[in-house]
């Protein structure tokens, strides 16, 4: 199987939608401003498709088969630490515009790092090195845009993932909190 990254378009939206929904949970309710996932979901495909934000597809890669480039297999969302700080900002901003309960947007990167937002290898192709390809490309995309550290935090219980952050390089550098959540923040020096 040839697995090939592209950037993520528009119509990609419902499939990329549902792998960050498993990804980051709950913590999609309180950046949408929404509580039944139909709703959480709609949100997250409407900021998906807008160009300012975390979720954006303009932040978003995806692993699909050299011959079905139509069928997400596995996402990557990533972006530099000093955009993530911007784009918090116009997060904030739409919220106060869908008149959502304003959260605290806590910073999810040193201004120094690249950052991985969201990585999700659907379920039916995990333990088919997909993860480790979008890992090794978050890489080059760092280190193209002049970056010596690649970061990302991981929930603290989620031992699968740290084993494989941990494998392909990455060490855990401090704690962290998101949206008052317990995570390892790790990184990868380039």
């Amino acid at each position: 199987m040839s697995i090939v990254i592209r950037k993520a378009k528009k119509d990609d939206a419902s499939q990329v939608v549902s792998l960050i929904y498993e990804a980051i949970g709950e913590i999609a309710n309180r950046l949408t401003g929404e509580s039944d996932v139909n709703k959480v979901l709609e949100q997250l495909e409407a900021l998906f498709c807008r160009e300012d934000n975390r979720h954006s597809y303009l932040n978003t890669y995806v692993a699909v088969k050299e011959n079905q480039p139509q069928n997400v297999l596995g996402i990557l969302v990533l972006y530099s630490g000093i955009d993530g700080l911007n784009m918090d900002t116009n997060l904030k901003k739409w919220l106060e515009q869908k008149n959502s309960p304003i959260i605290q947007i806590d910073p999810e990167a040193h201004l120094d790092e690249f950052y991985v937002d969201t990585i999700c290898v659907h379920e039916s192709c995990r333990g088919l090195g997909i993860g480790t390809i979008l890992l090794q490309f978050a890489e080059e995309i760092a280190k193209q845009n002049g970056f010596y550290k690649l970061s990302l935090n991981v929930e603290t219980e989620k031992f699968s993932a740290i084993s494989l952050y941990e494998r392909v390089g990455f060490v855990v550098t401090e704690p962290w909190t998101i949206i008052d959540e317990p995570f390892h923040h790790m990184v990868k020096k380039l």
